[in-house]
């Protein structure tokens, strides 16, 4: 098998064999080239120690020295260079407490979480595949090298990712690793929250985001997000879903756009269906609120940053409000939520009907895509839907005579509600005539 090396690539790679040392691509790159990807970072592995690597190289970072790894700066990319080595024991199920740098790639290779990451490659002793990567990759399964629950006693979160690498790449999970997966999921409690977050975005944003049901049945998400487990079990109580509360939400993911937000609204926005009570026709009760205040709870824990808990938690808390179907309707509810998150929430309201039966779905997605039609409108009409937006400042209340203060913008709020209704009114001149 011939892999076609980046030039930078080839140009560490032979610096270090003409220094008289081993040096491969290795790990996910070449995993990726074997299927045909665009490798996102290129990885290199040597037999030279981090000071050898940096004698060679006139711009290194020392990244992670102690573990041996380099990186080499080439313009202005980066590549880790790191060197063969021996993680001796675990002592937080994630970090070994030292390692011995090795000169043998076999040893190197052994240490790696599976099989299909643990390939290395050069233009000169070709793909070195010691534990039949290739032939996991051909069958599509996610297999540990060597012992899975040694692999995963010395870091845990590698049960997650076996979880998300099956999701990114379409794979089953081969039945030893799932095993030791359910014996020892009970670690991930030591795994840090922005770590766990990273690798359940990349599921999320996954071709197979609904391949979270894996991690439930494994126990995963026990530790990492009850929230789920609550509603797996949990049956619909409207006869227009003939699936499971926890079902629906693994289906609706997988109808979405890969798109972040979406896909972590879809996720969240059932959590809170164990505790709701009461809500009016137009889901304004409990519903959107309770939601939302599970929602940030969630991704309060796992350390999400605040842009993304704000855009999450108001669609979760709008998903079930009523939207009435007229330009007025649109406009106002595209007002309080924002230009940005108005067609993500007709996207999570699309995937919600998509798990519907029959004439319902038909009839919901059909209104679904009337709002749709209704805001490309308002769009091209260049509708105001935001304070920002309105013909009158207060600048311009000011100079009319208006002291600034809560009057203010009591005023240019009510304005505001009057463009919502008739946006032909969104004049400077006629504005100042209302206050």
């Amino acid at each position: 098998m011939v892999i076609q090396l980046p030039e930078k690539v080839k140009y560490i790679i032979n610096s270090l064999q003409a220094a008289g040392y081993e040096a491969y691509a290795v790990g996910g790159c070449v995993r990726d080239c074997v299927l045909g990807r665009e490798p996102e970072d290129w990885d290199i592995t040597t037999s030279a120690g981090p000071e050898d690597v940096k004698k060679l190289f006139p711009r290194t970072v020392d990244t992670g020295i102690v573990h041996g790894t380099v990186t080499v700066m080439l313009q202005k990319d980066g590549f880790e260079v790191t060197t063969y080595r021996i993680d001796g024991e675990y002592e937080d199920s994630r970090h070994p407490k030292e390692v011995i740098f090795t000169a043998d790639l076999e040893e190197d290779l052994r240490r790696r979480d599976f099989t299909i990451n643990a390939m290395a490659y050069n233009e000169t002793d070709g793909l070195v595949d010691i534990f039949d990567g290739i032939g996991d990759l051909k069958t599509g399964i996610i297999r540990c090298v060597g012992d899975a629950k040694e692999r995963f006693t010395e870091d845990a979160l590698r049960m997650l990712r076996a979880v998300r690498f099956s999701g990114q790449l379409g794979f089953s999970i081969e039945k030893s690793t799932k095993l030791a997966m359910k014996m020892l999921a009970h670690n991930l409690e030591y795994i840090s929250a922005e770590r766990i977050q990273a690798e359940l975005v990349k599921l999320a944003v996954s071709p197979h985001p609904d391949y979270l049901r894996t991690a439930y049945e494994t126990g995963l998400t026990a530790v990492i997000l009850p929230e789920l487990d609550a509603i797996m079990e949990m049956p619909q109580k409207n006869s227009q879903y003939r699936i499971s509360v926890g079902e629906h939400t693994m289906r609706s993911m997988l109808v979405t756009s890969p798109d972040k937000i979406v896909r972590l609204t879809v996720l969240f926005h059932n959590f809170g269906k164990p505790f709701q009570r009461v809500a009016d026709k137009e889901g304004k009760g409990e519903y959107g609120e309770i939601g939302r205040k599970i929602a940030k709870k969630v991704l309060n824990r796992l350390k999400f940053d605040n842009d993304t808990i704000n855009k999450v938690t108001t669609l979760v808390k709008y998903f079930d409000y009523y939207i009435e179907e007229t330009p007025k309707g649109v406009r106002s509810l595209a007002s309080q939520i924002g230009r940005e998150l108005f067609p993500l929430l007709l996207s999570v309201k699309k995937a919600d009907a998509f798990t519907l039966g029959g004439y319902d779905k038909k009839e919901k997605l059909e209104t679904l895509a009337s709002l749709e039609a209704l805001y490309e409108d308002i769009l091209k009409k260049k509708e105001c839907l935001s304070l920002k937006e309105l013909a009158v400042s207060g600048q311009d209340l000011i100079e009319a005579g208006m002291q600034p203060g809560r009057e203010m913008g009591d005023t240019l709020r009510r304005l505001l509600e009057l463009v919502l209704e008739s946006p032909e009114c969104n004049t400077k001149d006629y504005l100042l005539t209302q206050i």
